[in-house]
């Protein structure tokens, strides 16, 4: 009677060894269960009130919905959209700061030096969508086509100015390669971001505005001239307008970005925020706001993501140096 009290079979034991290794595996485990237990603070590295501050305000609010709880954006603009991956360096990796990543993520790194390494400093999450660029100029401007643009910049080298989001960021570089092609030398001007950038052309502070469709309904109000998209093929919403690639300048940029947080993060942490920016994709409010800047669906898992950021960063390397843009050691 007594001895079978205490007698202790196999099972008991692998039992009793299940548990101890939950036991020491529950923290973890307890945290990506209970994930997420207050908001998450999405951060976009572009000043409030640009195209990509109200398509990243939207992913927040479907994303935020699916996890049950509030995503909240925090702006960081400046530096060519980098001052997000910049927080990512000092972020705890629970899940709680995550950011958008866009493309100058892989760039800038090889044109200065930066304060993050973006195939050691990062959880990929997921790619979501990408930008249409394009140049813009004021309605009242004499420049009509492109081939205005390069006959003026022939005749007056170094004097037709643009605007950017920022030095390095895709809208600088696909004007640098342009020109390049073009035989030309026009004058860069850097902004914050989309808001301030249109402003400066709208004021008449530069001559063009080169940017993703933040420029979408000052084109469509009839305010702004379209003169070229840089994507493979024409925008679906200005189907009249040309690509550079159709106009002979062999310069294409179709821009995806997403969303990454802090290396080290829990597996199952990134799996939760990568489905619920998944299932965003499929809201119609998202999806309507994806198409008023005319910004189709890029999806990427984070396994292909983080695939994506390696060949990206190495082939952002290339076209640095082929423009002569990187960092001078």
């Amino acid at each position: 009677m007594t001895h079978s009290r205490f007698h202790f079979t196999r099972r008991d034991f692998l039992k009793a060894t299940a548990a101890g290794a939950a036991a020491i595996a529950a923290p973890g485990l307890a945290q990506a269960q209970a994930y997420p237990s207050r908001p998450i603070k999405l951060l976009c590295p572009w000043p409030a009130g640009g195209s990509t501050d109200v398509v990243m305000r939207a992913f927040a609010e479907s994303a935020g919905k699916a996890l049950g709880t509030q995503m909240i954006v925090e702006n960081r603009p400046g530096a060519g959209g980098i001052l997000g991956a910049v927080e990512m360096v000092k972020a705890k990796p629970d899940g709680y700061t995550i950011t958008q990543t866009p493309l100058g993520v892989f760039r800038v790194p090889h044109m200065q030096k930066v304060q993050f390494d973006p195939l050691k400093d990062l959880s990929y999450i997921a790619c979501l969508t990408g930008y249409t660029f394009g140049l813009v100029v004021r309605a009242d401007s004499p420049i009509k086509s492109m081939k205005d643009l390069v006959e003026y910049a022939k005749a007056n080298p170094d004097t037709f100015t643009y605007g950017s989001t920022g030095t390095g960021t895709t809208p600088h570089l696909v004007m640098e390669q342009f020109a390049k092609r073009a035989g030309i030398k026009l004058q860069h001007i850097p902004y914050k971001g989309n808001a301030d950038g249109m402003q400066a052309l709208l004021g008449n502070h530069v001559m063009a505005h080169s940017d993703a469709t933040g420029w979408g309904p000052f084109v469509d109000a009839g305010r702004c001239r379209l003169l070229a998209v840089y994507g493979s093929k024409r925008a679906k919403r200005w189907p009249d307008v040309p690509t550079l690639l159709e106009l002979g300048y062999q310069t294409v940029s179709d821009s995806p970005f997403g969303v990454a947080g802090p290396a080290g993060m829990d597996p199952a942490i990134v799996r939760k925020l990568h489905d619920a920016f998944k299932k965003s994709l499929e809201d119609p409010a998202l999806l309507s706001v994806l198409e008023k800047y005319d910004q189709s669906v890029i999806y990427l898992d984070s396994a292909a993501y983080t695939k994506f950021a390696r060949d990206t960063f190495e082939a952002e390397r290339e076209t640095i140096h082929s423009l002569g843009l990187q960092a001078k050691s």
